[in-house]
């Protein structure tokens, strides 16, 4: 009798615990967002993307239209450990050689983007390094965003594809990442959003400082080999003319 008793607490004790399991939250815009558990806060609902709390979604309660179960298989992802700096510089080595991209311009984006957190999640849905949105990623081919090498190529890759669309102006190419291509040909440059031009700034001044000590670093190894001083000041920098006035002075 005790034994069922002691049986008959479990029992209760579990049922009062709230469910876990992977579900589908339905949005009003036809997008779906995967979660391990959710809760209610305020006006918003919080998905929670693993079983931890660390990664988690915040959507508006009216924008979702229903909750569904996700009958796809589940496939169990152990932690990724945050990456070796040097690892993660090898790794964006290797993906800027392959797409021609300067590695320093792909560390910048990276730093503003997510600080170098690959866990990162942004209010909006944004994962990983370079800040994938779900949809951006799954046009890329990245199956998973929190992925450093996976995350890295895929958003190196879309900032390829916004380059070469605008004739390698790395100015509007970055106005783009952060804006949307749309915002760019709206207004035929970077669009007078205090985000996006504050976003943009701080990128090409973190691209221009690196390249700035790499011509100090050169300069001075020109000087003590006398190597003919052109080679010295070989890096290429993006020309702060190209931002506007404001965004220039919103970055310290």
């Amino acid at each position: 009798m005790r034994g069922l008793n002691k049986l008959g607490f479990v029992l209760v004790l579990l049922l009062a615990l709230p469910a876990f399991g992977a579900d589908l939250a339905v949005l009003r815009n036809g997008f779906s967002i995967r979660h391990e558990r959710r809760e209610t806060v305020g006006a918003m609902t919080r998905l929670y993307l693993e079983t931890g709390n660390g990664s988690f979604v915040d959507v508006e309660t009216t924008q979702i239209e229903r909750f569904e179960k996700d009958l796809a298989p589940t496939i169990s992802v152990a932690p990724l450990p945050p990456p070796k700096p040097q690892t993660l510089s090898e790794v964006i080595n290797t993906i800027s050689d392959r797409h021609h991209i300067d590695p320093d311009l792909i560390n910048s984006v990276i730093h503003a983007e997510s600080g170098f957190n690959p866990r990162a999640v942004s209010p909006k849905g944004a994962r990983g390094l370079m800040q994938l949105m779900p949809q951006t990623a799954s046009r890329l081919g990245v199956a998973n965003s929190f992925d450093p090498g996976s995350n890295v190529e895929g958003g190196t890759r879309y900032l390829s594809e916004l380059l070469q669309r605008y004739n390698f102006d790395v100015v509007k190419a970055l106005a783009a990442y952060n804006a949307g291509p749309g915002r760019v040909e709206q207004y035929r440059g970077v669009p007078p959003y205090y985000e996006t031009q504050v976003y943009v700034a701080k990128i090409v001044r973190d691209f221009n400082r690196k390249k700035l000590a790499q011509r100090k670093a050169a300069a001075i190894a020109a000087k003590a080999n006398r190597v003919p001083k052109t080679v010295a000041e070989s890096p290429a920098m993006v020309k702060q003319a190209a931002l506007p006035s404001t965004a220039s002075a919103a970055v310290p």
